[in-house]
């Protein structure tokens, strides 16, 4: 190092040291674009409703409880997770009715809609990570590789953190012709990693992008951005309603629960099917992740507020990112649906499902978890989770 070498900036200094997989900023017209929209105030993106992005509490108590052996043991299956065997076999064929979703694990789906094949938050990759050899591992394989998924008419990202926007996962798409549909900023990541900005569709909240006769808009979330240790807040969030001739699906991304999904649903829906996040929830983040019954709540305001169309859990069994029980997003989420009258699916990663078919419904992560304590159950008589207003629900900081 030289001494013109302490002359630089510290920021600049980080900035040379930071490898590829932490991607880029935005930067020149970009960041001009960002600079103008109305959700960039005092030099960062505003959540649509005030939120905590950093952990609550005590540092040393939830390292406490996040390292404890009994609980680290809690929060992985006991036997292999058991992946869906037959995946390409069951998508050679088109959905019968026009719509079909395959949970790929976490956050990942193949939507098919209505003639084309969307890939939501596609991770790929081993760990949700920057460095390969640290940070969580994979608890079960992919179903397929992504050479077998086969083309991909638009890949849907709704936020650039580690588990939705995955380096290699990028590459390897960026050399297909798909088109890429992000929220704004995230573009400049994509830009660094191989993906031509001919190729990609970067979106504020409520603007629309139509690619192949398919509506995609990005939608308000409440949550936070960015991939290294300062997080500027300089790449949009975001969720998505996807509409088709014939039908209309949302993601969630990740998001705490708000008011807005009734202005989303009032908006886009009602939805055939949400991909709504379940998991990876905490008294310690309580504004940026939903817990199960949060995520039912949400469902049901993007319906009018009522059970309608099908609910796919995503968020969780695929990495171990709270210190929630392992399997206790998915039993939660079954008692939230059969409280609600709201129809859930459980496919196990890599399952093929048409929401206007028979849907899976076995609970099959009970094979492969330990005993769960059902910490959300309420004493008889208490408010169902459709009567129950968002101040009275059982939040994971209130347990």
């Amino acid at each position: 190092m030289t001494g013109a070498d302490y002359l630089l900036p510290f920021r600049t200094k980080l900035r040379s040291m930071r490898t590829e997989s932490f991607g880029a900023d935005p930067a020149g017209a970009r960041m001009e674009r960002i600079c103008r929209s109305p959700h960039f105030v005092d030099g960062v993106f505003q959540n649509p409703v005030g939120a905590r992005t950093r952990p609550s509490g005590s540092t040393v108590e939830f390292a406490k409880i996040y390292f404890h052996k009994e609980q680290r043991a809690r929060r992985t299956p006991t036997g292999t997770v058991p992946v869906h065997a037959t995946t390409l076999a069951d998508l050679a064929a088109p959905p019968a009715t026009g719509l079909r979703l395959t949970w790929m694990g976490h956050s990942s789906v193949l939507a098919e809609i209505d003639g084309r094949r969307i890939l939501f938050d596609p991770v790929w990759g081993e760990r949700c990570s920057p460095f390969p050899f640290a940070g969580p591992k994979r608890l079960h394989p992919t179903p397929l590789s992504l050479a077998a998924l086969g083309p991909v008419d638009v890949v849907v990202i709704s936020h650039d953190h580690y588990d939705h926007l995955d380096l290699p996962t990028i590459r390897a798409l960026a050399g297909t012709d798909t088109v890429f549909a992000v929220p704004l900023g995230v573009g400049a990541h994509l830009e660094r990693w191989g993906v031509p900005p001919s190729r990609m569709h970067e979106l504020d909240w409520n603007e629309t992008a139509t690619v192949a006769g398919i509506s995609l808009t990005a939608t308000p979330a409440r949550h936070f951005c960015g991939r290294g240790l300062r997080n500027q807040q300089h790449t949009l969030w975001a969720s998505w309603a996807v509409t088709g001739p014939e039908h209309r699906i949302y993601h969630s991304g990740d998001t705490g629960y708000f008011p807005g999904f009734r202005d989303i649903g009032a908006e886009h829906g009602p939805f055939d099917a949400t991909m709504i996040q379940i998991g990876a929830y905490s008294e310690y983040w309580p504004d940026i992740h939903m817990t199960p019954a949060e995520g039912m709540r949400a469902h049901l305001d993007l319906q009018g507020g009522r059970p309608h169309g099908v609910l796919l859990p995503i968020h969780w069994g695929t990495f171990n990112l709270a210190p929630h029980p392992w399997a206790e997003p998915g039993e939660w989420t079954k008692e939230a649906g059969e409280e609600a009258g709201q129809a859930v699916a459980f496919p196990r990663p890599g399952e093929p499902f048409e929401p206007a078919g028979k849907l899976p419904a076995e609970a099959w992560w009970r094979a492969v978890s330990q005993p769960i304590a059902h910490p959300w159950r309420r004493p008889r008589g208490a408010e169902s989770v459709a009567e129950t207003s968002r101040g009275d629900m059982d939040l994971a900081g209130e347990r």
